[in-house]
């Protein structure tokens, strides 16, 4: 009879995400991807799964220093080090302006999975900015806007304007908010719009304003104090009221009445015996050319 030899049982396995593999292998996380909001990164992976095995996870990045300068090394995120969770803060590794590349893989007691890395390269630059929460806030005739903390770093653009006079925007810019901030004082009864984006220094970047607000002082509006202008002849009817006086005092009531004629008249000086002499000319007119003279130096 021939001699059979036994062959040996197989390696036991496990079955993982519906695949059969040995215990010295774990499959590496997929459907890596970077979400990024107003300048808060994360990483998220999809789970690895083994039946009644709690797999970790661990997180590592790469900067454009590492690439370059240090021979192409990674530097891992501790706070996502044998993690259970399938998402990771990067807002704090990612503190530049420059590629990253990031990578996870999946732990299993001493087993390790091969590192699942990102595709192409992720900048902060890329982060999605959204407007501002905002809330216009009336407080007598005080204008205020109260907005919320995004964080250190980001400004905000607040423009304002009184309902109607869009030509005559006005604007303040806002680099830290801790609550109401006062932006004008209001006329009674107007109503005044406001509206504010957020801007990101770093990046040099800014969201899309976010929905006007338009809220009314309080009180109704108050006539002007100032009296109303007056036309230009109301201005020059006392004087012209005052030339037509001096012209009926002169023409109807004369001070005096001067004759035809007059005898040629010579006044003599009396004080020295050198006594200066004047002639004095009088010349003689007739009333109607009086007249005519007093009026002209009237007007």
């Amino acid at each position: 009879k021939p001699n059979w030899r036994a062959w040996p049982s197989p390696p036991p396995t496990k079955t993982v995400e519906g695949k059969l593999c040995s215990d010295a292998l774990l499959p590496a996380p997929q459907s890596i991807s970077i979400l990024s909001t107003n300048m808060k990164h994360f990483l998220t992976w999809s789970p690895v799964i083994v039946q009644g095995e709690t797999v970790r996870y661990s997180v590592e990045f790469q900067g454009e220093y590492e690439r370059e300068y240090a021979n192409g090394s990674w530097i891992p995120i501790s706070e996502c080090s044998l993690t259970t969770a399938t998402i990771c803060n990067l807002t704090e590794d990612i503190s530049a302006s420059v590629a990253y590349k990031l990578r996870v893989r999946a732990e299993l007691g001493a087993t390790r999975s091969q590192w699942g890395t990102t595709k192409g390269f992720f900048n902060r630059a890329m982060t999605s900015l959204t407007p501002p929460q905002l809330r216009a806030v009336v407080d007598g005739h005080h204008l205020l806007v109260e907005l919320a903390d995004m964080g250190p770093s980001f400004q905000f653009r607040v423009l304002y304007w009184r309902k109607g006079q869009e030509t005559r925007v006005q604007q303040k810019v806002l680099k830290e908010v801790s609550s109401v901030v006062h932006l004008d004082t209001m006329e009674a009864g107007a109503e005044y719009c406001v509206k504010a984006q957020t801007h990101v220094q770093a990046i040099n970047r800014s969201s899309s304003f976010s929905p006007t607000q338009c809220v009314r002082a309080q009180g109704k509006s108050q006539p002007s104090l100032l009296p109303p202008a007056q036309p230009k002849a109301f201005l020059t009817l006392p004087l012209l009221v005052w030339k037509i006086s001096k012209i009926f005092q002169y023409s109807c009531c004369p001070a005096a009445v001067l004759p035809d004629t007059l005898p040629p008249t010579q006044l003599i000086l009396q004080g020295r015996e050198e006594a200066e002499h004047c002639d004095l000319m009088v010349v003689v007119m007739p009333s109607e050319e009086v007249l005519q003279l007093w009026i002209q130096k009237a007007l």
